[in-house]
């Protein structure tokens, strides 16, 4: 999250007001990430206190939006833990705001972990695989919009800013990404919305009652609809490697996958493409993170990542690839 567009208190609280949200009691800029203008907001109704996240799209339009946020309605209404968006008086999710597409969804409780336990990567194993099944009838469809088309496109544009050792792996991998593609395998693999970007930082836990919870996923702008072996690969590159090196985590990797395999078992052709969607996951957000550190846009908040991280864990990926092979996937 970040802040690209300003808000004041007196243009939030009039919106909240028009959402029946209550009166705003406090807010404050976001600024993990990238994507988007994000604020925290709390109001007070009817002597309680609620709290909400004001998002403002950057990229996305008004006719791409109803997809995540209507997918959010719809895995929250078959019990999935996501935020739920607030309609406003006409009934739409999303809305015009400061010139902006926006919408308003309910803070989740808790806090992220981000340094997570095998305890932790078979909580998200199983939510990640519930998610996958309760999307299966959701009746929208929107590509993946950071899929191989978006690195066939992005690739040449971040090139000129990389040194030769990087643009070699940066091309190689991405050919080897589009023979993968053309593959029937491929091609065969089961698909449906995904989340795409469910890192460490996108899910919320509590142990309040002294035992582990995960009280919510967020942050679905990335999703659209792709192989769930891909989605699978994106959490399994964040949740179950070492960050400093991004050497692979065997426990916490098997932890996550019996979890997930406990709810969805994967077929044969997944369990046979994992190494190559885990190479995949690893491209496609060293591309972004390139382009996001090179090409940024103007924000009064942001963070921008490390590109060289994802650069690190696709070598690890490249150079052993056996790793995820190395364990028995079904519980």
């Amino acid at each position: 999250m970040a802040v690209y567009t300003e808000v004041s208190t007196q243009e939030a609280r009039a919106l909240l007001r028009q959402l029946k949200l209550g009166e705003l009691t406090a807010m404050q800029g976001c600024t993990k990430g990238i994507e988007n203008t994000n604020y925290f907001v709390s109001t007070e109704q009817g002597g309680e206190t609620f709290d909400y996240v004001l998002t403002l799209f950057e990229r996305l339009t008004l006719a791409q939006l109803p997809f995540y946020l209507r997918l959010m309605k719809h895995l929250a209404e078959r019990g999935i833990p996501v935020p739920e968006p607030s309609a406003n008086a006409r009934g739409d999710l999303v809305f015009e705001f400061k010139a902006k597409p926006a919408a308003v969804v309910t803070r989740l409780r808790g806090s992220s972990e981000l340094s997570p336990t095998p305890a932790h990567c078979a909580a998200i194993g199983t939510t990640l695989a519930k998610m996958h099944l309760a999307a299966r009838d959701f009746p929208l469809s929107q590509p993946n919009l950071r899929g191989l088309a978006w690195w066939n496109e992005t690739v040449p544009v971040v090139l000129p800013h990389v040194n030769p050792t990087q643009a070699a792996l940066l091309q190689s991998e991405l050919a080897y990404q589009n023979h993968v593609a053309a593959s029937s395998a491929y091609a065969a693999l089961p698909r449906g919305p995904i989340h795409a970007d469910l890192f460490r930082d996108n899910v919320m836990f509590d142990n309040g009652q002294g035992q582990l919870e995960l009280t919510g996923v967020f942050d679905f702008y990335f999703a659209g609809v792709d192989s769930w072996l891909f989605d699978l690969a994106v959490c399994l590159n964040d949740w179950c490697i070492d960050l400093d090196t991004g050497t692979h985590d065997g426990e916490r990797f098997q932890s996550f996958l019996r979890a997930y395999s406990a709810v969805r078992p994967l077929e044969s052709a997944e369990r046979a493409l994992l190494p190559a969607l885990l190479r995949a996951a690893a491209l496609r957000f060293w591309i972004s993170r390139l382009w996001d550190y090179y090409l940024p846009r103007p924000a009064s908040l942001l963070q921008p990542h490390d590109p060289a991280h994802f650069e690190r864990v696709l070598q690890q990926r490249v150079m052993h690839p056996q790793a995820a092979n190395s364990l028995e996937m079904q519980p």
